[in-house]
């Protein structure tokens, strides 16, 4: 029997751990691209979209060059305005009553995070800075904003290269805007993408080789994350990347993560957040994406070309150019994954 025992633990330790199989994802075609940016290699990052409600072909589209500044985009992809802007690396936006504003986070300063804030001129299609304001020691990397419902406060989420989140109040009703950071939360490592559900009050965050976690919005909250998906090798894979929402109804609809470790797009039903399918950027007239780092995804009518809404997810190789935004059909998503 010991014989026996030692040769089975011999096979045992000789045998090999097969590596996680990514799940297969369809692709699905882009239906434009941005121009590309102006600086080469790592520059495009992040996109944030504006709807025209009145005009949906005239909605456009924001995107950050953490090299140079920051673009402004039409729904055909041509670059309408450049705000010069040194490391601006993720970018979110509010329509509040009509007034636009834009909030990136600022890598200018690596000892200190900032929050940049712009109002986006949508007549001119131009960004137009309010200022530059410091969050706390660190380095910054990931952005998104919450309006609250109870009061539409606005609130912004900076996350920081290690991992820390601060949570800052933007008081825009003085000549100039104040930012104040109200509470900070932490996740174990390097963190990036994030993104609330203005619905629910909850903040999505990424922790690139780890998963996602959820946290309570509110300052007053808890500071505890609740883990929800892990990156798996399967279904999402390192890093994990930009994170963005397709809403319907109260609490339902879609979390959208980018599968940076092999160049998909992972879904999770909401509320549960559970796992929804996968798919790729690819197989049409305009070249696919990969590596891509922030997406933004907005639901509603944009013409023809995005009856359902828009996605828009950064292409981290746009050779022979330098790297820009893709624009994807929500309805085409729907469709090739078979979504309710």
């Amino acid at each position: 029997m010991r014989a026996l025992s030692f040769a089975a633990l011999l096979l045992a330790g000789c045998a090999t751990t097969s590596a996680p199989v990514a799940v297969e994802a369809p692709m699905v075609a882009a239906a434009a691209e941005t121009d590309p940016v102006d600086t080469a290699a790592d520059a495009a990052d992040d996109p944030a979209i504006w709807r025209n409600a009145s005009d949906p072909a005239k909605s456009l589209v924001i995107g950050t060059d953490k090299k140079a500044g920051i673009h402004v985009y039409s729904l055909t992809g041509k670059r309408l305005s450049f705000t010069p802007a040194a490391r601006l690396n993720n970018v979110d936006l509010r329509d509040l009553g009509g007034r636009v504003i834009a909030a990136a986070s600022d890598r200018a300063d690596v000892a200190t995070a900032h929050v940049s804030l712009f109002t986006l001129d949508t007549a001119a299609a131009k960004l137009v800075p309010l200022g530059r304001f410091p969050v706390g020691a660190g380095e910054a990397y990931g952005m998104c904003l919450w309006t609250r419902a109870s009061d539409k406060a606005l609130f912004g989420f900076v996350v920081l290269k290690d991992g820390r989140i601060d949570q800052v109040a933007i008081d825009l009703s003085g000549a100039s805007p104040k930012v104040t950071t109200v509470r900070s939360m932490k996740l174990g490592t390097q963190s990036e993408g994030c993104v609330v559900d203005d619905r629910t009050g909850q903040l999505y965050v990424a922790e690139e080789d780890v998963g996602l976690w959820r946290f309570d919005a509110d300052p007053s909250a808890p500071v505890t994350a609740t883990p929800i998906a892990k990156v798996d090798g399967k279904t999402l894979v390192a890093d994990a990347e930009g994170l963005a929402l397709a809403p319907s109804g109260r609490t339902g609809g879609y979390l959208v993560v980018s599968s940076q470790g092999d160049n998909a797009y992972t879904l999770y039903r909401l509320p549960g957040v559970t796992y929804a399918g996968r798919f790729r950027i690819g197989g049409g007239a305009i070249d696919g994406t990969s590596d891509t780092d922030g997406i933004d995804l907005m639901l509603g009518d944009f013409g023809p070309a995005y009856p359902r809404g828009l996605l828009v997810a950064q292409d981290g190789d746009n050779a022979p150019a330098t790297q820009n935004f893709k624009y994807v059909s929500w309805d085409a998503v729907r469709k090739a994954l078979k979504l309710r």
